[in-house]
């Protein structure tokens, strides 16, 4: 900045003009001037830089234009809505920690190592075999209820091969996002009773939950201030159930302030992967088929991929993180030559008893809103009951018509605990190939008479807890008042690479890494040990936060 000493009869215009600045500039530069034309003889007056000066005289400035044009800085063109990275690309590279899958498990450990590598040069890389179908949560989307959520689910997804007869009800989904595009979003912790036999001390769980319901952005409140919801929570509280209780939700409830923008209602792994990106780069890749890992049996080095066309790539890591489900990372890790008496074993789920009923609302206050009450397992009883309505879950599309009625609809979805036993397993089946070498696997599966038990008494829990709560319970759409889904039908499946201290009984140590394998490590429902009668998305995405932090340890 320049300073002028004005000369007899100078005012600030006629020293804009023998500067050739403009007089606005001068006038701000210039506030204790109190005005352009007084003559302001001895008095300082600061003028513009020289690069501000050259500014004022540009060629536009020059030819008649007001003001300098702005410069346009060329982008490089982003062709989706989130960066993608060619396998020729990854190829090239070595990874510090490659993840494959990116469902609730995937997600959670990319999100985990971008916060705390945030200011660190590691290279993360993260694949998925399938395609993008949306960008979010489906019950985001304005066009979806229910009845279309299941619908496009279905298309989506594919029965599991080797499933029928004893699995008939499972299916896959491959796609950006995994199953936590179509979630229910229900965020229960497991009780205490059922984590105090896992290798992982209680109170680190509890702490890693806490961590898990912040960044998934779990509520209690999601249907607050509804009717329906209340007035049955008061009245099973009467009739001795106690811990009856709104059903946490993953769900962002906070209203928009300052700016901020909430896209994501009902969390997803697109949330987490939109985390990462925010946080610091990574390389991600879809359609990217992970069909071996590579190792010496004492150490991991990277991964064997085959992109759609059938072109293989190896992928270089100092550490792999399988997350790509209960059914497909044991069988990577078994066409892999792994070695271990628990792999592909201990395979469980929950067994799901749903009840449909109607209650009257003659005496209702209006609005009614959505039910959403969940009466959560005890010592006693293994298995916790959801309730909902009155369309098929807690939520209905903003738009929808729902006339007033003196009868609506509740469902009750009743979650039963199994035995964790070696019998129940996925094993690779050898006369089925798929189109990328990849032998299928074969599922066994039974329950066992005491899973044969807890279905009988779950089944007389929930006709008591309608009665208490005054609905009746009957047929709809032809289905009975109260029945048992097909095997593998709830997507709860776990544990065929538990996690434990004993190599006999299970597959990884209390971090997730394959007992006997440097910087292997797996972070997806499998590593559960059982899943007690609860929803385990959170619990997964709580386990695979410790395995991030233990993996970001390790490698500083």
């Amino acid at each position: 900045m320049k300073i002028w000493i004005s000369n007899e009869s100078d005012t600030l215009r006629t020293i804009a003009d023998k500067n050739r600045v403009s007089i606005e500039d001068l006038f701000m530069l210039n506030p204790h001037i109190a005005h352009p034309d007084h003559v302001i003889t001895g008095q300082p007056v600061y003028l513009p830089s020289t690069a501000e000066q050259d500014m004022s005289i540009s060629p536009s400035a020059m030819a008649g234009s007001p003001l300098p044009t702005c410069q346009v800085v060329p982008t490089e063109p982003l062709n989706n809505w989130i960066p993608l990275t060619p396998l020729e690309q990854m190829a090239q590279e070595e990874y510090d920690v490659l993840i494959i899958g990116t469902g609730a498990g995937g997600g959670s450990v990319l999100w985990r190592l971008c916060e705390q590598w945030k200011r660190q040069g590691k290279r993360i890389g993260i694949i998925d075999r399938g395609d993008q179908y949306i960008p979010t949560q489906a019950r985001n989307l304005s066009t979806m209820n229910q009845e279309r959520l299941v619908a496009y689910f279905t298309h989506l997804s594919k029965p599991l091969p080797g499933a029928d007869p004893e699995y008939p009800g499972a299916r896959q989904l491959f796609a950006l996002g995994g199953r936590t595009l179509f979630w229910y979003a229900f965020s229960p912790r497991m009780h205490e009773w059922d984590l105090a036999k896992w290798p992982v001390p209680i109170h680190e769980m509890e702490s890693y939950y806490g961590v898990a319901e912040e960044v998934m952005r779990v509520t209690n409140s999601f249907a607050e201030g509804s009717s329906f919801t209340e007035i049955l929570l008061e009245r099973l509280w009467m009739r001795g159930y106690s811990k009856a209780a709104p059903l946490p939700v993953a769900a962002d409830i906070v209203p928009h302030s300052f700016g901020q923008i909430h896209t994501d209602m009902f969390t997803s792994s697109i949330s987490l992967l939109a985390r990462a990106l925010n946080l610091r780069p990574f390389d991600l890749a879809i359609n990217a088929r992970a069909v071996q890992i590579i190792h010496d049996n004492r150490k991991v080095f990277g991964v064997k991929v085959m992109s759609p066309d059938k072109t293989a790539y190896t992928l270089r890591a100092k550490t792999v993180v399988c997350s790509a489900s209960t059914y497909e990372t044991p069988r990577l890790l078994l066409y892999s030559g792994i070695q271990n008496p628990a792999l592909g074993h201990y395979l469980t789920n929950q067994t799901f008893v749903q009840a449909t009923g109607i209650i009257s609302t003659a005496d209702f206050p209006i609005p009614l809103g959505p039910l959403n009450i969940m009466i959560p397992q005890t010592i006693v009883n293994p298995y916790s009951v959801l309730m909902t309505g009155p369309e098929a879950f807690y939520w209905y599309p903003v738009a929808v018509e729902r006339p007033l009625t003196d009868i609506t609809n509740v469902n009750f979805y009743g979650y039963g605990k199994l035995e964790s036993r070696y019998e129940n397993r996925v094993t690779l089946n050898p006369d089925k190939i798929d189109e990328y070498g990849v032998p299928e696997i074969q599922v066994h599966f039974s329950l066992s008479q005491t899973d044969w038990d807890v279905v009988r008494i779950m089944s007389g829990g929930i006709r008591r807890i309608a009665a208490n709560a005054g609905v009746r319970l009957v047929s709809q759409n032809g289905r009975p008042p109260i029945c048992l889904t097909p095997l593998g039908d709830l997507h709860h499946d776990a544990g065929t690479c538990r996690i434990g201290d004993d190599p006999a009984t299970s597959v990884a140590d209390q971090y997730g890494q394959i007992h006997g394998i440097s910087g292997l490590y797996v972070a997806d429902n499998s590593a559960l040990p059982d899943t007690g009668a609860e929803n385990q998305t959170l619990t997964t995405i709580a386990l695979a936060i410790r395995t991030a932090d233990h993996i970001a340890r390790r490698l500083r």
